[in-house]
């Protein structure tokens, strides 16, 4: 055999197991809100919930302000990041450990006020926000002293990125960290739409307001997968809707009339089966909250 060939040969033995590679794998489910993969998602979902902080502003018609919110994402224990194949394969959940939002809020006719909030689209820790927009429209249905009760609609359509099914960290060694062979790191999306309502009770003393408020939001969740694993390509898609509520405990403080800033609990209720056939058992998101607020003239 002549160079030239062996070269040729050589070259398609090497491409091989690439072409290999590109076999499809799709796998489109849905799974229940309490199972492995279920909870996950509503757990994620709960950390981008665009809660009240507080009663409705009071803004007078075209007056807006703005404001910047941080929300405490938790980190994860390994029995928790076990969620791929009912529960046995691990994921890595524990990405960026705040989730951000700018929100705007614009008052009008009628003592409404309308919201929109926007993450910006920063890589932090292995995820990025790719589209989250979320809005709000609200009133205060009582407002009198101290105490003011508000109502809003809400929802969200949210995108988020992230090597969640094969890790940047473990990806391309065939050891015991990488079992299934992850070749590169993956780019799964999770979508996290929602739309629902909330109501928020306010006591006010001072410049110190004291609130507490619930609600409740119907929750489209969908997991993309996009990973190369072993000799395939995985793009199975992970569906699971139900009903998202929480509660938050929080307070605020007015520096002057321009300035304020929040502090809240929020607690979202979340069961879990780990395995699936194991019995249900509570296991919640608690995250820590802050705000800062500027109304302009």
């Amino acid at each position: 055999m002549r160079l030239g060939q062996r070269v040729c040969v050589a070259t398609l033995l090497l491409l091989a197991p690439a072409a290999f590679g590109q076999t499809l794998i799709r796998e489109d489910r849905t799974v229940a809100s309490d199972s492995a993969e279920g909870w996950a998602m509503r757990y994620f979902a709960g950390t981008t919930l665009m809660t009240s902080f507080g009663e409705t502003p009071q803004l007078t018609p075209w007056r807006w302000s703005a404001a910047l919110e941080l929300g405490s994402i938790p980190h994860l224990s390994d029995e928790q990041q076990h969620v791929g194949f009912g529960g046995s394969k691990r994921e890595d959940f524990n990405k960026s450990p705040v989730f951000g939002r700018l929100r705007l809020a614009l008052g009008l006719p009628g003592e409404w006020v309308a919201e929109v909030g926007f993450t910006p689209p920063l890589q932090l820790a292995g995820s990025q926000a790719r589209t989250v927009f979320a809005g709000a429209i609200g009133r205060r249905l009582i407002d009198g002293e101290p105490f003011s009760l508000s109502v809003r609609a809400l929802g969200q359509l949210g995108k988020v990125d992230g090597d969640i099914t094969c890790p940047r960290g473990i990806s391309g060694g065939f050891d015991a960290s990488n079992p299934l062979g992850c070749v590169v790191p993956s780019q799964d999306t999770f979508t996290a739409d929602y739309y629902g309502v909330d109501a928020t009770a306010g006591w006010s003393t001072g410049p110190w307001q004291l609130y507490a408020s619930g609600g409740i939001v119907r929750a489209r969740l969908e997991v993309q997968v996009d990973a190369f694993v072993g000799l395939t390509h995985d793009r199975s898609k992970i569906k699971s809707n139900s009903n998202l509520p929480w509660l938050t405990f929080g307070a605020r403080y007015a520096f002057d009339p321009r300035w304020s800033a929040g502090a809240e609990m929020l607690y979202v209720p979340l069961d879990a089966r780990r395995p699936p056939d194991a019995p249900t058992v509570s296991d919640p998101l608690w995250s820590v909250r802050g705000q800062l607020r500027y109304a302009f003239d």
